[in-house]
């Protein structure tokens, strides 16, 4: 019987050093804190930790977008009216003002209850835990991941694609993901995997590499697609934010050469590009 005592006396000292390197469960943030939440996981230790200064980027400084906002507004207000409504993939061109828009979702919504959490992309397998912190409140949450894109084999690649519609558990009527993305079908795709579609009385039956990669980005009910600016839009994008930033409204046409220019040197026609340049020539009027 001493021996036993003994035993299990070791035993439990053995577990509680143990313990000490197992992750913690996440504690349910201040929600008062803020509209905007982190998710962190480092070290054993996971938190959901408040964004003291969301970005206050407004719907109506994003430019030549307005099919797209429309489209994803409509969703957002359906989903804080408790009404059905659809996970979002945001993909195309960059700079064009994807993550932008969603930032801009929760500057006009965060009154009516929404609620905006950022995922990293290593941090996806933990999905299923933010939405048990989260299941019960009574704010309506999108969690959101930015530049999303997979490698074969990674395995948040499967806990997205679980979380999204395929897993036992359903996603509670609270939660939504928004992801933007570069790429259409978030994975690399290759010549070669396109070798074994078939084609059956005149159907195309893509190879199973090809159904598998398309399978994660189906998951996402509502697609809005990006594409690169004109001059035109790019100018308009311009004239906006060199106006928000106190450019005298006599002193905006003369910035069109030097817009051009600098978006000639960036080899890009973009929102950000225009955003960036606005910065640039609207410090020269700065006192």
């Amino acid at each position: 019987m001493t021996d036993l005592n003994q035993f299990l006396s070791r035993a439990e000292r053995l577990l509680e050093r143990l313990e000490r390197f197992l992750p913690a469960d996440a504690a349910p943030p201040d929600w008062s804190a803020s509209t905007a939440f982190r998710w962190r996981n480092r070290n054993n230790a996971k938190a959901l930790v408040p964004v003291p200064r969301p970005h206050q980027i407004r719907l109506d400084d994003l430019q030549d977008i307005e099919e797209k906002k429309a489209r994803i507004v409509a969703n957002t207000r359906q989903f804080l009216a408790g009404k059905r409504a659809n996970n979002v993939l945001l993909t195309g061109a960059r700079g064009t003002g994807k993550s932008s828009l969603v930032k801009a979702l929760l500057n006009e919504f965060a009154g009516a209850g929404l609620r905006l959490i950022e995922v990293d992309k290593d941090d996806l397998i933990d999905l299923p835990d933010i939405v048990e912190l989260v299941q019960d409140r009574p704010e309506r949450f999108i969690l959101f991941t930015d530049d999303l894109s997979f490698e074969d084999g990674e395995p948040a690649y499967k806990a997205l694609k679980s979380v999204l519609d395929g897993s036992l558990a359903a996603v509670p009527d609270n939660v939504l993901i928004y992801a933007t993305s570069n790429r259409r079908h978030l994975m690399p795709e290759y010549f070669s995997e396109n070798a074994a579609t078939k084609h059956v009385d005149g159907e195309v039956h893509p190879a199973e590499a090809v159904e598998e990669k398309i399978s994660l980005s189906e998951r996402f009910g509502l697609w809005i697609s990006f594409y690169p600016f004109s001059q035109d839009e790019y100018l308009a994008v311009v004239n906006h934010w060199l106006g928000e930033f106190g450019v005298p409204a006599g002193e905006i046409p003369a910035a069109r050469g030097d817009a051009l220019q600098w978006a000639l040197l960036r080899g890009s026609r973009s929102g950000r590009v225009a955003w960036q340049f606005a910065r640039d020539y609207a410090g020269r009027f700065e006192s």
